[in-house]
């Protein structure tokens, strides 16, 4: 086996993200199973393990990464930092044509680069192997009860970056002392399994879609809801998820039953452009609206709720929103107005443990095939450009790279 030079280079997207690809201990597990990979870390100060934690693991910590074969990191690779030959693996975000990455993938192209993109490792089933979705929920329903705590007055959490790890951020939870108030929660992937971790471990007890509807509860309760729990099929006839998928168009929502009765929403579903919004900008205006503090932890601009207007930062993490305008105003400022949580980068809030998380998934899941024995193409179906040109299951993007869309 020929040896390989690992890069774990530094985050150059403004803001810098935290996280990593691999901890140092997962890099110290890497390379005693994988002898032949030698793992360089270039400097940073911004990552959430530090130099020291690396260098005290045998990693060599270095300025110059130039020297590795594969290069490996989180965020879009600024295009002034992009080695020509080189194997890269992030999160690329142009597998959707977003207009603002189209420099940088014409880059990749430009300089020979080998792009593995991980939104694109997936198994023969299409699932994703290598997320941070389940931390994107987890942190976004902590956001969304601590929006209420601050809204209401009921009670105090820390933010969730300043929990030094997910222990820590699920001991802040005994914090929580909510009223009877009702939650809904969409979504059932990774996002919503995160989501129901943390709601769970709150001591918020999850109720039927029905008894959510139909009855009153001395305590706090949650809903987890489905597509089929909110959609009925336009022409009639039982709800089928996979027409549902390949033709939202054919269904129309019902969801404004539960908008009724639900103090919290926390939407963590998949939405399809093409599938009915949850609700309209017009039905928060009606007095039957009963949501007032809405966790997007998809943070769907324009998207299915139309209070997303805009996302949040960590810094600055929510908005008031006046449904009668459709402006946003400062958290907290119209008992009147809409308390709407955007955070479109959540993991970042609890990067080790993120971080950790993502770097078992590489290591059990990823490693092995990139490294030479992938029968199963998953490096192959991953990889967006090489050689200059983009792979076949990625040629879609050739009018976007040339832009002409």
């Amino acid at each position: 086996m020929d040896s390989i030079k690992l890069g774990l280079i530094r985050e150059g997207k403004v803001p810098p993200d935290k996280r990593v690809p691999f901890t140092p201990l997962q890099v110290q597990e890497l390379m005693q199973r994988f002898p032949w990979v030698k793992v360089y870390c270039q400097s940073s100060s911004i990552r959430c393990f530090s130099d020291d934690e690396y260098a005290a693991v045998g990693v060599g910590v270095v300025e110059d990464i130039s020297q590795c074969d594969v290069l490996m990191g989180i965020k879009e690779v600024p295009v002034a930092n992009l080695l020509s030959g080189k194997t890269y693996l992030f999160f690329s975000h142009t597998i959707k044509k977003q207009p603002y990455n189209r420099g940088l993938l014409q880059s990749v192209l430009g300089k020979q680069i080998r792009l593995i993109d991980y939104e694109a490792l997936k198994d023969n089933q299409d699932n994703r192997l290598v997320a941070f979705g389940r931390y994107a929920g987890i942190v976004g329903a902590y956001n969304g009860l601590w929006t209420y705590g601050r809204r209401y007055g009921k009670f105090q959490l820390k933010r969730a970056h300043e929990c030094f790890d997910v222990n820590d951020l699920k001991l802040e939870l005994r914090k929580v002392a909510l009223p009877s108030i009702k939650i809904i929660l969409t979504g059932s992937g990774r996002v919503g399994k995160g989501a129901m971790e943390t709601l769970d471990t709150a001591g918020i007890r999850k109720v039927s879609p029905f008894d959510f509807l139909h009855r009153q509860f001395n305590e706090p309760v949650y809903v987890q809801l489905h597509s089929s729990d909110y959609h009925d099929r336009t022409e009639g006839g039982p709800f089928n998820r996979g027409e549902f998928h390949q033709y939202p168009d054919r269904y129309k929502s019902r969801f404004y039953e539960f908008t009724r009765v639900a103090d919290v929403l926390m939407a963590g579903a998949f939405w399809n452009p093409g599938a009915p919004v949850l609700f309209t900008r017009e039905a928060m205006q009606d007095p039957s609206f009963r949501i007032k503090v809405i966790a997007d932890i998809t943070c769907d601009i324009n998207g299915s709720v139309p209070s997303t207007v805009r996302a949040t930062s960590i810094a600055d993490p929510v908005y008031d929103f006046d449904p009668a305008t459709g402006q946003t105003h400062p958290g907290f400022s119209n008992d009147a107005y809409i308390t709407v949580m955007a955070i479109d980068n959540l993991p970042c809030e609890l990067p080790r443990s993120a971080s950790e998380e993502f770097g078992r998934d590489l290591i059990d899941r990823i490693l092995k095939p990139l490294f030479g024995e992938d029968p199963d193409t998953i490096i192959e179906r991953g990889t967006i450009a090489q050689k200059g040109a983009l792979m076949p299951r990625f040629r879609y993007l050739d009018n976007y790279v040339r832009g002409e869309e």
